[in-house]
This record gives C-alpha cells, sequence and structure tokens, in this order.
C-alpha cells in the first residue's frame, strides 16, 4: 500500500508561486511514476504534471509548460510541484496520485487518471486576480 499527503497549497497572487509538496509512505521503493493533477469546480480533473523514477522522465500539460516544474527526491520520498507565474484559471484543489507500485518501471508515466490508484486527499490552491 502507498499513502500520499499533499501539502503547500494555499491563497496567492496572480504572478506568485507556490511549491506543492507530497510526501509517500508505504511501498515507496516500488513507486516508478508518479503525478499532480488539478480539479476545479465545474472542470474535469486534469494531468498538470508526471513524472519517473528515474527523473528522466517528464509530462507537462500545456497550460502550464515553462512555469511549472516537477520534482521529486527519491531518498525523501517526496514529491515537489514549483508553480511560478501563476494564473487565477490554476485555482483548484491539487492531487498527488501515484499508479500501483512496480509499474511503468521502463515507461514514461501514464496521463490517464484511471492509472493512478493511490490518491492523496488534495490541497487547495486559490490565485487571486
Amino acid at each position: 500500500q502507498v499513502q500520499l499527503v499533499e501539502s503547500g497549497g494555499g491563497l496567492v497572487q496572480a504572478g506568485g508561486s507556490l511549491r506543492l509538496s507530497c510526501a509517500a509512505s508505504g511501498r515507496t521503493g516500488s513507486l516508478y511514476a508518479m503525478g499532480w493533477f488539478r480539479h476545479a469546480p465545474g472542470n474535469e480533473r486534469e494531468l498538470v504534471a508526471a513524472i519517473s523514477r528515474s527523473l528522466a522522465r517528464t509530462y507537462y500539460a500545456d497550460s502550464v509548460k515553462g512555469r511549472f516544474t516537477i520534482s521529486r527526491d527519491n531518498a525523501k520520498n517526496t514529491m515537489y510541484l514549483q508553480m511560478n507565474s501563476l494564473r487565477s484559471e490554476a485555482t483548484a484543489v491539487y492531487y498527488c496520485a501515484a499508479p500501483p507500485p512496480d509499474t511503468y518501471v521502463s515507461f514514461a508515466p501514464p496521463r490517464n487518471s484511471k492509472e493512478y490508484n493511490y490518491w492523496g486527499q488534495g490541497t487547495q490552491v486559490t490565485v487571486s486576480s
């Protein structure tokens, strides 16, 4: 089993920055792919960014490319999402998620939320304009 806990959300003005953290526990040594999703009211849940364990493969939604950076520290079992130049449309609940352990070992992280079995409780990000 895997447990995920997000932190770092909050209220920020447009143009500001936030860094989200996701602390993983349990079978963390077998977690190869991880991702950040967000869900805003009235919108579908969307994948914001994803990363492989080796850090060699990352994915970013077009809407955040160049402004958001995903990273992970495997020694600390923690994944991060650095969000810069925030816009009001970034307001959402952000979730950390992971597919089952020992999957996507040699592949790019999945983009479909159905491939992610483990989810954190979410952290609210609110960007004021």
